[in-house]
């Protein structure tokens, strides 16, 4: 297994990512996972430095991701009948979810079998399972950054799961339940690039950012000179920094640092994680009652130590880190 060079993740960036903390030597054990968020809308059913002594699985344990599924709590008749919107789910029996299949750490697609795996897909698929009574009672809709409030406002889905950021101009058309997962802004560029190594270098440089995603407004605010290039999906952007036509990729530092693991030598994130707290949520419909819903399940997986084991699985135990994170406030 090929290592990242020592520059690629700071333990500052490890910790600010939700990652955990790591020992004092600063050395985390990542490999192999990559975070792209976007895909064309569809329907379908059903730095690090490498540790001395620990090394990291590549691949998520399918085993132990499926059998904490199948072990998720059903709610009972009447928790469902509280909820409109878990009522309706329930009549039509199948739950319409919105996400992606190509998210390593949080949502991808495995064509063995063809299950979804990752943090939002198991989060999502507990959720099914809590309202139907059988995780793999959903139908799948391929959202991408630009899409995601459409298809909840058309009533194509019944919550969206992709590392979707909550922001109050998004809350004006959708609502959200949550925050469960935060994260900030990280900078990708190619590894031999040793020009930019904070976010004070990208003044005057070509940026690449999703269009739809959190990355603009962010960067208009703390690299204002940038000339910003907004491109539909992750791989247009980082195919843009392959290809020079940017000289920089900014979005969510989970997604960037699953990018380098999965190309071990390509890529590094210059300098630390910027901007504010970027809270991930599930996307409902505008005043939905599925928010109360979904928030008090949320809490109850989190209280009872799903949220943590779903995390390890996903992410501590693919980017040899053993400490879980503390989840976000939910309601905040």
């Amino acid at each position: 297994m090929k290592s990242l060079s020592s520059t690629s993740v700071s333990r500052r960036q490890a910790i600010r990512l939700g990652l955990g903390s790591v020992a004092a030597a600063g050395v985390v054990a990542l490999a192999g996972c990559t975070d792209t968020s976007n895909d064309s809308t569809a329907t379908t059913t059903s730095s690090s430095s490498s540790s001395t002594d620990s090394t990291a699985s590549t691949q998520i344990d399918k085993n132990a991701f499926d059998s904490l599924l199948a072990a998720g709590d059903v709610a009972d008749d009447a928790t469902v009948s509280g909820s409109t919107w878990a009522q309706k789910i329930k009549d039509a029996g199948k739950f319409r979810l919105g996400g992606v299949q190509t998210s390593t750490l949080f949502a991808s697609l495995d064509e063995t079998d063809n299950k979804l795996r990752g943090f939002d897909a198991g989060l999502a698929q507990l959720l099914v399972r809590y309202i139907l009574g059988d995780e793999s009672k959903y139908e799948f809709t391929k959202v991408t950054s630009d899409t995601r409030e459409s298809v909840l406002q058309n009533d194509q889905v019944d919550a969206v799961f992709a590392t979707y950021s909550i922001t109050d101009k998004r809350k004006e058309v959708i609502s959200f339940a949550g925050p469960y997962y935060s994260t900030q802004q990280g900078i990708l560029v190619l590894a031999d690039n040793s020009d930019i190594n904070s976010v004070d270098d990208l003044a005057g440089k070509t940026v690449a950012a999703q269009s739809g995603s959190t990355g603009p407004s962010i960067l208009s605010e703390y690299a204002p000179t940038a000339t910003v290039q907004e491109f539909t999906t992750d791989e247009e952007a980082r195919t843009a920094l392959e290809q020079g036509r940017v000289d920089a990729y900014v979005i969510d530092a989970t997604m960037q640092m699953s990018s380098i693991v999965k190309n071990p030598g390509k890529y590094r994130l210059a300098g630390d994680s910027f901007g504010p707290e970027d809270p991930y949520g599930i996307g409902l419909q505008l005043d939905s009652d599925g928010v109360t819903f979904v928030n008090t399940w949320l809490k109850k997986i989190e209280d009872e130590g799903t949220w943590a084991k779903l995390w390890k699985i996903c992410i501590g135990d693919r980017t040899g880190i053993d400490k879980v994170p503390e989840p976000p406030a939910i309601g905040a």
